[in-house]
């Protein structure tokens, strides 16, 4: 049951933190999302930071884990991409609430500190694409691996600003091109992706 609590507490403040941004959302907002009472929210997060900071420990977990997987160095990329691409498509809001924290000045901080509690699997994830660029016979490992987590945070922004406009699998197909990947043999995540369009932000009244 305490289980089930902070999940449902948690899958709600993740809602509303993507629809108002931090600084907009309440703890108020949060308990009528979760149907739950203020003091249980506050017995197990005493405040916004702490479901702020149990959120992105998850998201960074998350992201970190992508190459714990086996295979050749090619096999091991392509479950990175991939790993990356479905994360975007199965928890979008997810992505919105970090992009928010990220690129405002004053939340700036939260992700950072985020980032500072889960440095050992951060430096993992640098570390273990180093490595898989180097056995591909990559001239700079250090800056492909920028790269790379370069155009995939490019992407999970264009993701989380057009939703559903943005071509996810033919993205996916795209970068396996750029890193001379075998193509897919089947879809990711669309198994019929729409044609690129001329993508355009939803307006408020939409």
């Amino acid at each position: 049951m305490r289980e089930q609590s902070m999940e449902r507490i948690l899958a709600a403040a993740l809602e509303v933190f993507s629809e108002k941004g931090y600084h907009n959302a309440t703890i108020s907002d949060i308990t009528s999302r979760a149907g739950v009472s203020r003091g249980l929210i506050t017995y197990y997060f005493p405040g916004k930071q702490n479901l702020v900071d149990k959120l992105l420990d998850r998201y960074i977990s998350s992201v970190t884990s992508i190459l714990d997987v086996t295979g050749t160095p090619d096999e091991r990329l392509a479950a990175a991409i991939d790993g990356v691409l479905h994360t975007v498509a199965q928890s979008l809001p997810v992505q919105q609430m970090t992009l928010s924290l990220v690129i405002n000045p004053s939340t700036h901080g939260l992700f950072a500190e985020a980032e500072a509690r889960q440095e050992a699997g951060v430096r993992r994830l640098e570390d273990g694409l180093r490595e898989l660029f180097a056995a591909r016979g990559a001239a700079d490992p250090a800056l492909e691996e920028v790269m790379l987590r370069s155009v995939m945070e490019g992407v999970i922004f264009k993701a989380a600003v057009y939703r559903d406009q943005y071509p996810l699998e033919r993205v996916r197909r795209r970068l396996y091109e750029m890193y001379e990947l075998p193509a897919p043999k089947t879809a990711l995540i669309q198994d019929d992706p729409p044609p690129v369009g001329r993508m355009r932000a939803a307006r408020p009244d939409e």
